[in-house]
């Protein structure tokens, strides 16, 4: 009996892992694409920097927030909608219909890109006359950046159909081609026209959107060629649609497609909104708590400039996984398998916490020390100690949005995230003028609407699919971090730093504190052999090792 209970679990461990490997792996992938884009962006502004100068860089500035507003517009959520259709197709097998919905999202696009990128070239000087603008210089800076939409809303629609295939190999490698060539256009251009004016340098530096578009579009074309070879060699009995069956009409498809996209589209849009009445609200409050002008300015630039960025950083893989687990989660309601569904959200949110709790760690005990590391400013520091706490719940936010997405329900988190924002504003105005909080109180304000909408999209899970949390799990996460915490800290304050430089003190504990971690995780078994199982590559590896430790069982051969 004992014998055919560890064959039992085996198989069951090999079927959610099986479920999991797919979306792991696009998250590894995106996850990989999305560290080497930002390396690049981050060495692009240096160069770029050298070349335009401050004012050039405002001019490219000014020009930017149009196009980026135009192109937001234009594709208004419709990746995630074709991801989310094109799978619900796949799951049935209907192939000829999945890539009808391609052919009918691509030509929606097509004219939506062509309509925002005419809008913005002759908008450019209304923009300037009606003060929109304030610089008339980037006026060039604006029309040159109008081609590019039309470019990056057909790339959006191809990335969104190939990721509803599960395949985000393409969108991970488009992503950085894109960003290459992006960069490479930025500093050539801006530097050949600088003769001719500031001005037309930042034009040119503006073609870099144009250039990296066409080409991440052109990777994309190889990647569709590559499907399409698959499509015939897998689904060859399938690529005709089945005789006498009604077919959805192209009206139907092109309004599920803006039902689906629209809700993502305003959660999307909820996080400028949420920025602006930050600008408007922090600062204000923060005179109000007896700071100055120039001091509120500095405190809300350590909030918003550098502590919220790396938030942003230390969630990077959360954000890659939630992309991949939205055809997932789709492919699986479709097929009303939602005891997948329902393994897939508890994995991706067990691997969630397993990256956020120790970078919450890390961020909260160095709190200044990677303020000074990083930015060289350590009057960063407590509004970083603060904004760590929201690593965890922006985690778990980025996944269950996804995971409600997935199922068909857009509309939830968008509503969910308008009612913590309404929090948000209250708990700024009240917090953010308390002299003994002043910019903290802004800061915990952040965390407050994370968690609410967090804790809101877990309840609809619940809801949904019966999802809940699970305690014992999240329990050796906090007992991991806690002890990790103490190893950071004397590790770094103790020891380290009377060795060295902060900066080398700084990494050293990093790595002493995320050793600790996994060791106590493995302790007390807080690593789950599926979990493991999922992982691409390394986690074959991983299980093995862990098995002749006697972490896992070893599986009977007989």
């Amino acid at each position: 009996m004992k014998q055919v209970l560890i064959i039992n679990t085996q198989t069951t461990t090999e079927k959610n892992a099986d479920r999991n490997t797919s979306f792991l792996k696009g998250t590894l992938i995106l996850t990989v694409a999305g560290i080497v884009v930002k390396v690049i962006g981050s060495l692009n502004w240096i160069f770029v920097s050298r070349v335009l100068g401050g004012e050039g860089i405002g001019l490219y500035q000014m020009a930017f927030p149009i196009y980026f507003l135009a192109f937001n517009i234009s594709t208004a959520g419709v990746p995630i909608a074709i991801s989310i259709i094109t799978a619900e197709h796949i799951a049935l097998k209907d192939i000829w219909g999945a890539k009808r919905i391609f052919h009918i999202s691509m030509t929606l696009m097509f004219f939506t890109g062509i309509l925002c990128s005419l809008l913005t070239y002759f908008g450019a000087q209304w923009l300037i006359d009606w003060q929109f603008i304030r610089d008339p210089r980037a006026y060039y800076a604006v029309i040159a950046l109008a081609p590019a939409i039309f470019f990056v809303t057909i790339l959006a629609s191809s990335r969104g159909y190939l990721q509803g295939w599960q395949r985000m190999t393409p969108t991970g490698v488009s992503q950085i081609v894109e960003q290459i060539f992006r960069v490479i256009t930025m500093i050539l251009f801006a530097q050949l026209l600088l003769p001719y004016g500031l001005e037309f340098a930042a034009a040119g530096a503006s073609l870099g959107a144009l250039a990296g578009a066409v080409a991440g579009l052109l990777v994309l074309i190889y990647f569709h060629w590559q499907l399409n070879k698959d499509i015939s060699r897998t689904y060859g009995d399938h690529l005709e649609p089945p005789p006498n069956e009604k077919r959805e009409t192209v009206y139907y498809i092109m309004k599920r497609i803006f039902k689906l996209s629209l809700p993502v589209s305003a959660t999307s849009i909820m996080l400028p909104i949420v920025a602006n009445l930050d600008l408007m609200i922090v600062p204000q409050r923060l005179e109000v708590a007896g700071y100055s002008v120039n001091e509120a300015t500095k405190l809300f630039g350590y909030l918003t400039g550098m502590a919220v960025p790396l938030v942003n950083l230390a969630t990077i893989l959360t954000a890659a996984l939630a992309v991949s687990i939205v055809p997932a989660i789709s492919k699986a309601r479709t097929l009303k398998d939602y005891d997948s569904c329902f393994s897939q959200t508890a994995a991706a949110i067990r691997i969630s916490n397993f990256i956020c709790f120790p970078a919450f760690v890390i961020v909260l005990v160095l709190a200044v020390p990677i303020a000074s590391l990083i930015y060289n400013a350590p009057g960063a520091g407590p509004a970083v100690w603060v904004s760590a706490f929201s690593i965890v719940l922006l985690g778990l936010h980025q996944i269950t949005t996804a995971v409600l997405q997935g199922l068909g329900h857009p509309t939830v988190p968008m509503v969910n995230m308008i009612i913590a924002a309404i929090a948000k504003v209250i708990l700024n105005w009240i917090l953010t003028a308390q002299p003994s909080l002043g910019i903290m109180g802004a800061a915990w304000a952040t965390a407050a609407d994370i968690g609410i909408a967090a804790i809101i999209n877990l309840y609809f899970l619940h809801r949904y699919i019966g999802y809940k949390m699970e305690v014992k799990q999240i329990l050796k996460n906090m007992i991991a971090a806690a002890i990790m915490a103490l190893a950071l800290y004397f590790s770094y304050y103790v020891i380290l730093l009377e060795l060295g430089s902060s900066a080398v003190a700084t990494l050293g504990a990093v790595l002493v504190g995320t050793v600790v971690y996994i060791a106590i995780l493995i302790v007390v078994k807080g690593i789950l052999e599926q979990d493991m199982a999922a992982i691409p590559v390394m986690g074959k590896f991983a299980i093995k090792g862990l098995r002749k430790i006697g972490v896992f069982k070893e599986i009977s051969q007989e």
